[in-house]
C-alpha cells in the first residue's frame, strides 16, 4: 500500500489536476504463440525447438480493441474494424466478447464465446490481490507504475502498468482493481499483451450500453470452474487449451 500512495503523492505534483474519467483507449493485443506453446508441459524439448526454428519469422498478428469508459463503469470489446480476424494464411469471425465492470454497483457482466458456446458471466468483481511495485515507465503518453498480481485460476503471472491521470479501475481483458486505468497489460511474460496505443478522452454517447445479452448464464464459481476443469483436461489429453478460450 505503501508504494500505492508515493504513487499517487508523485502524480499529484505532475498533473493530477488534468485528469479525465471518460473516453475510449484503444489497445492492441497479441498473442507470442511459441512462448505459449513453449510452456506446455506435455511438449519435448525437441518439438519446442523444431517449433520455435519454424515460426520464428512469422510475426504475431495484433488484434486493435477499445476500451470504453467513465468514472463509473467500463466496456472491452473488440475494437470497431476489427470484427473479423485475418492474416495471410486464414480469416475467421471472432467470438463474442464483451467485458463490462460496472464500479459503482461492483458488478460484473461478461459475454464470452468459449468451447464452442457463449457464456454470460454475472456475478460481483472479484477481488485481484496486487503488489505494487516501484517501476515507472510511459505508456500511450502516461506515467504508469508497475504492478503484479497472479490469475489464479489459469496458474499465470500478470503484470499491469497503470496510470492514476485516469483515475478509473480498469482495464483491458479481465483485469482491473488498481488506483487507475490499466494502459499495458502483460500475462505470463510477454505470452500475451494488450498495449494501449492511444487515449480518446471524449464525451460518450451509447457506447457503455450493453446490447441484448445472451449465452449461458454462469457465476464467477461456475466459470472458473469451466475454464480450470478445461485447462487441466486439455493437458491430459496432450491438447493446447488456449486454441478454445482466451489466453
Amino acid at each position: 500500500m505503501k508504494n500505492i500512495f508515493l504513487y499517487i503523492l508523485l502524480l499529484s505534483a505532475s498533473g493530477v489536476f488534468a485528469q479525465k474519467t471518460e473516453g475510449v483507449i484503444h489497445y492492441e493485443y497479441q498473442i507470442n504463440w511459441i512462448k505459449m506453446m513453449k510452456k506446455l508441459p506435455f511438449l519435448t524439448q525437441e518439438e519446442k525447438d523444431r517449433m520455435e526454428n519454424t515460426w520464428k519469422n512469422d510475426p504475431d498478428p495484433k488484434q486493435k480493441m477499445n476500451l470504453y469508459f467513465n468514472e463509473k463503469e467500463t466496456l472491452y470489446t473488440w475494437g470497431q474494424d476489427q470484427q473479423e480476424y485475418e492474416d495471410e494464411n486464414w480469416k475467421s469471425r471472432n467470438r463474442e466478447l464483451i467485458i463490462h465492470r460496472n464500479f459503482e454497483t461492483e458488478k460484473r457482466t461478461d459475454m464470452l464465446e468459449i468451447l464452442g458456446k457463449t457464456y454470460l458471466v454475472q456475478d460481483s468483481l472479484k477481488h485481484i490481490e496486487w503488489k505494487v511495485m516501484n517501476q515507472i515507465k510511459e505508456v500511450a503518453g502516461y506515467i504508469c507504475m508497475k504492478a503484479v498480481a497472479e490469475d489464479k485460476v489459469k496458474g499465470q503471472k500478470i503484470t499491469a502498468w497503470f496510470t492514476g491521470d485516469i483515475p478509473v479501475s480498469g482495464g483491458p481483458e479481465q483485469i482491473y482493481g488498481l488506483p487507475g486505468m490499466i494502459l499495458e497489460l502483460d500475462a505470463d511474460d510477454g505470452t500475451v499483451t494488450a498495449v494501449a496505443t492511444s487515449v480518446e478522452l471524449k464525451k460518450l454517447d451509447k457506447e457503455l450500453t450493453l446490447p441484448k445479452l445472451k449465452g449461458k448464464k454462469v457465476n464467477n464459481q461456475q466459470f472458473d470452474s469451466v475454464i480450470s476443469t478445461y485447462i487441466n483436461d486439455s493437458i491430459k489429453m496432450q491438447r493446447n487449451p488456449y486454441w478454445a478460450i482466451r489466453y
